[in-house]
């Protein structure tokens, strides 16, 4: 888990957020702590003082409707300690940042970690890099107020021509966004991207399996805190070695999480995020003939105007359709999805009613 030393409640990153949004209660004896790992129903909490294994109340358990009423990695919440090392979990504080997702087993949501200042978006070379990928990535970070900062790992295995090539495709691609090039197995850039890491601010790593997350993160640590895997020889797939969310923090301050590998990322609730990452479309948009343009196949659309002449890059106008109709989809009510299924069916059979007539 953490390190074994004392540390504040700044240190862990508690703030005036949460501090001000703490409901008032008469029960003195709960106290603020940070949720730093997650076993099926049994959390490990860390106060300024000492560490505990908790659990949620029955009341609590009572009045959870949605996965996203239990308390995750990252969560600040009020606990009461009890005897050897044991305590109950109270109540979760308001969270000022979440990054979550769609189930991949259904159409709810799942956190993947709370109270996040920054998200480093890992990618590597020699699995898989994508710039979609980054976009899809982005838009989740940004639909849950955290900002996004793409780290090239295994950086050490292509030249520095293929770099410098790779930088000038994302840097054009997202022009405003801070990137690192790093190497776990070498130390290139660990020292540059430690060196970002503030105290009292809270860090995740996400990214595919493989792509070395666990190994940064133990080469920040100064030590092998985490199992890491190497890329499997079927079909180039990263191996899960990451099987929970873990928070640790860092000898000289800043908080860092790490994740199981997504092979999965549905956006669910993230059209805020689309439109940040897109913004340079949803501009054009204004400019549109019809208020309503699906930006396809309209006359007077200035999307499509764009992709014509070539001031809007195909590629990222294909991802931008495909996120945003997917996070609409995601995020509709059961109801809404049942009755867009429905009707879409209606279509098919009149569609081969009348192949069939003809």
């Amino acid at each position: 888990m953490m390190v074994d030393k004392k540390a504040t409640l700044q240190e862990l990153g508690y703030s005036d957020f949460f501090a001000d949004n703490r409901k008032s209660d008469n029960n003195s004896e709960l106290i603020p702590a940070r949720v730093i790992a997650e076993h099926k129903e049994l959390y490990v909490v860390r106060t300024e003082a000492a560490q505990f294994s908790a659990k949620i109340t029955g009341k609590m358990m009572h009045q959870a409707l949605f996965r996203e009423d239990y308390p995750a990695v990252g969560d600040w919440v009020l606990i009461k300690a009890l005897s050897d090392g044991q305590a109950h979990i109270y109540e979760i504080l308001p969270r000022k940042a979440i990054l979550k997702r769609k189930s991949p087993d259904s159409s709810d949501a799942q956190i993947i970690a709370t109270n996040i200042d920054i998200a480093f978006i890992v990618q590597a070379p020699d699995h898989g890099y994508n710039l979609n990928r980054f976009e899809r990535y982005f838009a989740m970070a940004k639909a849950g107020q955290i900002k996004p900062v793409i780290v090239l790992n295994k950086a050490d295995l292509i030249s520095d021509a293929e770099r410098e090539k790779i930088f000038a495709e994302i840097k054009s691609r997202f022009p405003d966004t801070d990137i690192h090039a790093t190497s776990a197995a070498t130390g290139m850039g660990i020292d540059e991207l430690k060196k970002t890491i503030q105290k009292g601010l809270t860090y995740c790593f996400i990214g595919s399996s493989g792509v070395g997350k666990s190994s940064i993160i133990n080469a920040l640590l100064g030590e092998a805190r985490l199992k890491t895997g190497e890329i499997s020889d079927c079909g180039n797939r990263g191996r899960h070695v990451t099987v929970h969310r873990e928070l640790f923090l860092l000898e000289g301050g800043g908080l860092l999480i790490d994740n199981p590998g997504l092979r999965e990322i549905g956006l669910l609730d993230s059209s805020a995020g689309v439109e940040d990452v897109f913004a340079d479309i949803y501009e054009l948009a204004r400019s549109c003939r019809f208020s309503d343009c699906t930006h396809q196949h309209e006359k007077g659309c200035a999307v499509l105007e764009a992709l014509d002449n070539g001031t809007l890059n195909n590629g990222k106008y294909d991802n931008y359709m495909k996120l945003r109709k997917e996070d609409e989809y995601n995020s509709m009510s059961k109801l809404e999805k049942r009755q867009k299924d429905r009707k879409f069916g209606k279509f098919i059979k009149g569609v081969k009613k009348q192949l069939k007539l003809r």
